[in-house]
């Protein structure tokens, strides 16, 4: 399937496609979107490793096991490899000339060739490596808004994080791996009132922090580091209780793993699924419409009579987000201002529109902590 982008062509659901090319380091959403061909030569290696894991195979056979990749990526994936496997009860035979991925491979059996015919087999018990080795190596410090803005490329919101009240990075050496931001709460928060008090907004600031942001970078995922991230961050936020409603929470729970616990999930609201379904009938592939790229050339394909369609089912299903698009200036925009702009808009300022709508597709999770489940 050489014209379709990566997150088609693996998985039976979105969710197994994002496990999959995460786990082969495949796991920057610029990534998903590119077809096979566009890959370098060692994102294509890792790309057959997902296909091979997909398979369902009894035995993953690999010669020059990661010779083309980068000696911290090829830990990563080896790492990543063995966990999956002994998940599966798959059986792995990996041939290799770099011994410094023994650790993260952590074979139950080592067959060591040395010249001529003499073979050194050692035996070990049969268990995951409990962690990457690159783990041991990153540490948590007090982070700025600078080291946020080198990261924020990665994330899928906008650059711009509004009241932040304490910033923590990963660290290895000098090399910035992630970034965290707690920032003072907003008046309000879906799954707020399932576990806490109705309080004042002078309360709210000084008991309540809220998660905005987690982001590494996309050399360290699948490792756990965004769950050491938030784990090692939360007693440090300043106040005893912390919340995070996030989107990639419902399919990587990292922020469960780090302690946090899962309160309530907020369904896409009914505007932006009929939106959605005007958008299939004429084509669109609804999980490319955060791609800006992928809606505009989709609607420069489109008659002046789809266009009219799509206008309308904006108008006609207004959300308060899609009105604060047009007015970022106000909290909330004017019904009859945001039809005229709606219906002047040039097919630019339509595809922003439209991935306004894909970000309130999606579900999110409210997430908590206080300071007594420690």
């Amino acid at each position: 399937e050489p014209n379709k982008p990566l997150i088609e062509t693996v998985g039976k659901t979105l969710e197994e496609a994002l496990e999959l090319l995460s786990r082969v380091g495949l796991n920057d959403a610029f990534l998903f979107l590119r077809t096979y061909e566009q890959l370098s030569d060692g994102q294509k290696y890792r790309y057959k490793i997902a296909k091979m894991i997909e398979s369902d195979v009894q035995f993953w056979i690999m010669d020059e096991f990661a010779a083309t990749l980068d000696r911290d990526t090829a830990k990563i994936v080896a790492y990543n490899l063995q966990k999956l496997a002994r998940q599966q009860g798959k059986a792995v035979l990996a041939a290799t000339t770099h011994t410094d991925l023994f650790e993260d491979l952590n074979p139950s059996v080592y067959i060591y060739k040395k010249f001529g015919k003499e073979i050194d087999i050692s035996y070990y018990t049969n268990e995951p490596a409990k962690e990457c080795t690159l783990i041991k190596e990153v540490s948590i410090e007090k982070g700025t808004t600078e080291d946020w803005e080198k990261l924020a490329g990665f994330h899928y919101r906008s650059h711009k994080i509004a009241a932040p009240r304490k910033i923590f990075c990963l660290k290895r050496g000098e090399e910035l791996c992630g970034v965290i931001v707690y920032c003072y709460p907003p008046p309000t928060c879906f799954g707020r009132r399932l576990v806490l008090p109705k309080m004042s907004m002078k309360e709210l600031n000084e008991k309540l922090s809220i998660i905005t942001r987690v982001v590494v970078h996309p050399k360290y995922r699948t490792i756990g580091l965004g769950a050491k991230l938030v784990k090692e961050t939360l007693p440090l936020a300043g106040t005893p209780y912390v919340e995070m409603p996030a989107v990639m929470a419902k399919y990587n729970p990292f922020a469960e793993k780090a302690g946090m616990q899962k309160v309530a999930e907020q369904p896409p609201p009914k505007e932006a699924r009929k939106i959605a379904e005007s958008l299939m009938q004429l084509g669109f592939n609804i999980q490319l419409l955060g791609s800006e790229k992928y809606v505009l050339t989709k609607l420069q394909t489109l008659t002046n009579k789809d266009i009219a369609v799509i206008r309308e089912a904006f108008i006609k299903h207004s959300h308060a987000r899609f009105m604060k698009y047009f007015f970022c200036h106000m909290p909330f925009g004017k019904k009859k201002t945001y039809t005229e702009e709606v219906r002047k808009a040039n097919l630019e300022r339509l595809a922003r529109l439209v991935k306004v709508c894909s970000f309130l597709m999606q579900t999110k999770v409210y997430l908590f902590w206080h300071s007594n489940l420690l």
